[in-house]
């Protein structure tokens, strides 16, 4: 269906005690401000409206798992711009019970094939649907010490996919942090988030061959730039102060970003 015909649906009413619920459930949720919790649920209903969920392996769709999703999922977007127009390439949302395991082919530099099965709690395909672990969803709401997330990691990627490659890099507005093009804002964003990605990685490396003290930080995040952004962006919004203790430039990078001064 066209988006514009989507939206012109009548929005899904969030109960009272569902909405408090959930607030207090994910507590990360429950500690904003109330004009934006007030913004975070007419956004969770827009995206109820707009998203169709799928169980699979018997699970049920409620809406106790609708709505975590969608209030979780909309937290990134919530003082962007364009907000849920930044979700705009895909409609399915497919939920699991527990985590999958998803197979992968990769081909080295070699152009040898490689075929291996990975454990995954999410995905985000590119132009397709998000997929979830419902065990990690719920889990959301006693992790956020640790910045885990799994709802904010997968949405990250679409936003970092929205010029269509996960790079680590989203589109950036014109004139973000004051540079006169995007090729120079590009560049700004990589040297900021490269260099920390470059940091944990190798204190990641560091506690897994020689014993270190390993960060706090998901260490799924040094695979890939791509999948620094994601963790970060997990930590950003869950555990801040943690995050801007330990990565201040990449708090300041994103409160540019994601909290962009109102004109």
């Amino acid at each position: 269906m066209f988006k514009w015909l989507r939206r012109l649906r009548t929005l899904p009413p969030i109960p009272d005690a569902a909405w408090r619920a959930t607030l207090a459930r994910y507590a990360f949720l429950g500690e904003l401000p109330p004009a934006e919790q007030q913004r975070l649920r007419i956004l969770a209903a827009e995206f109820l409206r707009d998203k169709e969920f799928h169980g699979t392996q018997g699970f049920a769709i409620t809406d106790e798992v609708a709505l975590a999703v969608a209030a979780q999922a909309v937290l990134p977007v919530l003082h962007l711009k364009d907000g849920l127009d930044w979700y705009d390439d895909f409609v399915g949302i497919v939920v699991h019970p527990s985590e999958v395991v998803a197979q992968r082919k990769v081909v080295d530099d070699a152009l040898v094939v490689h075929e291996y099965e990975e454990v995954v709690a999410g995905e985000a395909m590119d132009q397709g649907p998000v997929m979830l672990s419902w065990q990690d969803v719920l889990a959301s709401s006693v992790t956020s010490e640790g910045g885990y997330n799994v709802v904010i990691h997968e949405f990250a990627h679409k936003i970092d996919m929205r010029n269509g490659i996960a790079d680590g890099c989203p589109p950036l507005p014109t004139g973000f942090m004051g540079r006169r093009s995007a090729r120079e804002a590009r560049a700004a964003w990589r040297a900021v988030l490269q260099s920390a990605y470059d940091d944990f990685r190798e204190k990641t490396i560091l506690a897994e061959r020689f014993g270190a003290e390993p960060p706090w930080l998901d260490d799924y995040g040094a695979t890939s730039i791509s999948e620094f952004f994601a963790v970060a962006c997990e930590a950003y919004f869950v555990n801040r102060p943690n995050f801007a203790r330990d990565f201040p430039q990449v708090v300041a990078l994103f409160d540019a970003f994601f909290l962009p001064a109102k004109p």
